[in-house]
C-alpha cells in the first residue's frame, strides 16, 4: 500500500476526535473514576487478615472463578489488598473497555459508511484508507490514554499492595484488551454490510470470549488461552505482574488490524464480504404491520442476544453443583457463612447472579427502543409516516416489542440456569424459585425501558443518558455494598428496590409501584413523541 492510501489521515483524525470527543471523555472519566474509587475503598473494607482470608475462600470457588477468573494464592490475598482488588474488578472493567472500543469503532467505521459520510469524504482529495486509519488512531489513542490515566491514578493512591509496576500493568492490560476488541470490530466492519451486523458480531465475539474463558478457567486452563479475556485475567496484577498477556494482546490486535486494513483496501464502498441475504419477493401480512416491520428489522439482533444470554446462564448453571461440595471441608468458610446468613452459598450466589444477568437482559430491550431514534437520525422514519400510520402506533410497536424481549430474555436466563444446574446439583434449584428470581426484575427493566421512551419522546438529544444510567445501576448492584454507598445513591438505581429471591420475600407492592412508574414515564414519552418535530 502506497502513501496515497493514507492521504489526509491527520486532518480526518482531528475531525473524528472532535466528532467523538464527548463520548470518549465520558468513557475515560467513568472508567477511571470508578476504578480509582473502588481501589481507594478496599483498605477500609478488608482491614484485617481474617476478612481477607474469608474473601480468598470466596473468590476461589468454581462459581466465582467462572464469573471473575482464577483467584490468587491465599498468601497474596492476605498480604496485598491489590490482589483482591484486581481479582474482583479487572475482568468486568476489561469487558467495559471492550464495549467502549466496539461502540467507538462501529460508529466511526461501518456506521459512518452506512450513513453516507465516508462516501462524501472519499469524494474529496483523501486516500482510500485515510478515514479507516484515522478512526483506528483515535481508538488506539483512547485506549492508551485510558491505560495511562488508570496506571498513574492507581500508583498515586499510595495503597499498600498497589505498587507502581502493578498499577501500570493494570492499566496496560485494560488498554490492550480494548485494542483486541477494536481490531475484531474493524474486521466485522468489513464482513458485514450494516452497522447493526458489525455491532452484533462484535458483541457475540465478546460473549463467546467470556464463555470460553469461564469454561476454561473452571475445567481446562488450556481452553482459556483461546480467549482474549483469558489472557487478561492471567497477568497476576499486584502479585506476579506478568506482562506477557499485554504483549500477546497487542500483537494479536496488530495482526488483526492489518488484516482489517487489507480487507478495507479491496472492498467496495458500501459492500461487505458477507453478502446480505435476498428477502422474499412479497411481504407477509405480518411484515406489512408496524409491529411486524419493527420485529423484522431487529430480529437478528434479538436472536443473537437470546442465544448469548442462554449460553451465559447455562455456563453458570453448570458450575453451581460444585459450590456446596467445594466448601464442605472448609470449616472456616462454613462458620463464616452460618454467621452471616441462614441461606446456602448457592442461594446467595443466585441473588447476585440474577441481578447481573437482569442488567444484561436490559440491554437488548433498551436497544429495541433506541432503534427508532436511530432510524429517525438517518431520516428513515419518514418511510413510516409516508403511510397511514400514527406516531403512537409506531412507538407503541417498539415499546411492545421491548417488553416482550425483556420477558423472553429473563425466561432464557432462568431456563438456562435451571435446566443445566438440575443435572449437576444433588439438590437442584426449584423451578419456581429460579423463574421467580428472574421475573421479579421485570418491573425494574420496564422502568428503564419507559425512561428510554421518555427520552426518545421528550428529549431525543439526551437518549445516550440511558446508557449512563444502565452503567450506574450495574455499579450499584455489583459494588454498592462493597463501597458502602449512602442510601440515597442506592435508591437512585431502580434495581435496588427489587427483592432478592429466595433470600427476600416477594413484595407485590413494590412490583406494582414500579410498574405504575413505568406506565407513567411511558405516557409522558408517548405524549412528547406525538407533539415534537420529527427529524428529517
Amino acid at each position: 500500500m502506497g502513501t496515497q492510501y493514507f492521504k489526509g489521515t491527520k486532518t480526518l483524525t482531528r475531525f473524528i476526535f472532535r466528532q467523538q470527543r464527548f463520548k470518549i471523555l465520558v468513557w475515560l472519566i467513568s472508567l477511571t473514576v470508578i476504578t480509582l474509587s473502588v481501589a481507594a475503598a478496599y483498605p477500609s473494607i478488608y482491614k484485617d487478615e481474617q476478612s481477607r482470608q474469608a474473601a480468598s475462600f470466596t473468590m476461589d470457588n468454581p462459581a466465582m472463578i467462572a464469573m471473575l477468573g482464577p483467584g490468587y494464592e491465599i498468601d497474596e490475598y492476605v498480604n496485598s489488598v491489590g490482589a483482591m482488588f484486581a481479582n474482583e474488578m479487572l475482568l468486568f472493567t476489561a469487558i467495559a473497555v471492550g464495549i467502549m472500543s466496539i461502540l467507538l469503532v462501529g460508529r466511526t467505521t461501518r456506521a459512518d459508511e452506512e450513513d453516507g459520510r465516508i462516501e462524501m469524504i472519499r469524494a474529496l482529495s483523501v486516500g482510500r484508507l485515510s478515514y479507516a486509519s484515522a478512526a483506528m488512531i483515535v481508538i488506539v489513542s483512547t485506549n492508551i490514554l485510558l491505560a495511562v490515566l488508570i496506571g498513574v491514578g492507581l500508583a498515586s493512591l499510595g495503597i499498600e499492595g498497589i505498587g507502581v509496576e502493578g498499577s501500570f500493568l493494570y492499566g496496560a492490560i485494560l488498554g490492550a484488551t480494548g485494542l483486541v476488541f477494536a481490531a475484531l470490530t474493524a474486521i466485522f466492519a468489513q464482513a458485514s454490510e450494516t452497522s447493526r451486523g458489525t455491532t452484533m458480531f462484535s458483541f457475540m465475539a465478546l460473549i463467546i470470549a467470556y464463555l470460553i474463558r469461564a469454561i476454561g478457567d473452571v475445567s481446562s486452563e488450556a481452553l482459556s488461552w483461546l480467549s482474549p479475556l483469558g489472557w487478561t485475567v492471567r497477568t497476576g496484577v499486584f502479585a506476579g505482574n506478568d506482562w506477557w498477556p499485554v504483549i500477546v494482546s497487542f500483537v494479536f490486535a496488530l495482526v488483526v488490524g492489518f488484516v482489517a486494513f487489507y480487507l478495507q483496501s479491496i472492498r467496495d464502498l458500501g459492500s461487505g464480504f458477507i453478502a446480505a441475504r435476498k428477502g422474499r419477493k412479497n411481504a407477509s401480512a405480518f411484515l406489512q404491520t408496524s409491529l411486524g416491520l419493527t420485529f423484522r428489522l431487529q430480529r437478528t439482533n434479538i436472536i443473537a442476544w437470546a442465544i448469548g444470554l442462554f449460553l451465559l446462564s447455562s455456563s453458570f448453571g453448570a458450575i453451581l453443583g460444585d459450590l456446596e461440595a467445594y466448601f464442605a471441608d472448609i470449616e472456616f468458610m462454613e462458620a463464616f457463612i452460618e454467621a452471616e446468613s441462614d441461606y446456602s452459598l448457592t442461594e446467595q450466589f443466585l441473588t447476585l447472579l440474577m441481578a447481573i444477568m437482569s442488567l444484561i437482559s436490559l440491554i437488548p430491550a433498551v436497544m429495541v427502543i433506541l432503534k427508532l431514534k436511530g432510524e429517525e437520525t438517518k431520516n428513515l422514519t419518514e418511510n413510516f409516516y409516508s403511510r397511514a400510520v400514527s406516531r403512537t402506533r409506531v412507538l407503541g410497536s417498539h415499546f411492545f416489542l421491548a417488553v416482550v424481549v425483556s420477558f423472553i430474555m429473563q425466561s432464557l436466563v432462568a431456563l438456562g440456569l435451571w435446566s443445566v444446574s438440575g443435572s449437576v446439583m444433588d439438590e437442584p434449584l426449584s423451578f419456581v424459585t429460579t423463574f421467580s428470581s428472574a421475573y421479579v426484575y421485570l418491573p425494574a427493566i420496564w422502568v428503564v425501558v419507559a425512561l428510554t421512551i421518555l427520552l426518545v419522546g421528550a428529549v431525543p438529544k439526551l437518549t445516550g443518558v440511558v446508557w449512563l444510567y444502565v452503567v450506574y445501576c450495574f455499579v450499584v448492584v455489583y459494588l454498592g455494598d462493597l463501597l458502602d454507598f449512602p442510601v440515597w445513591m442506592n435508591n437512585l438505581s431502580v434495581f435496588s428496590y427489587i427483592p432478592q429471591i429466595p433470600i427476600d420475600d416477594m413484595n407485590v407492592m413494590t412490583m406494582g409501584v414500579l410498574t405504575l412508574i413505568a406506565i407513567g414515564l411511558s405516557v409522558i414519552g408517548f405524549t412528547g413523541y406525538n407533539k415534537r418535530d420529527i427529524a428529517g
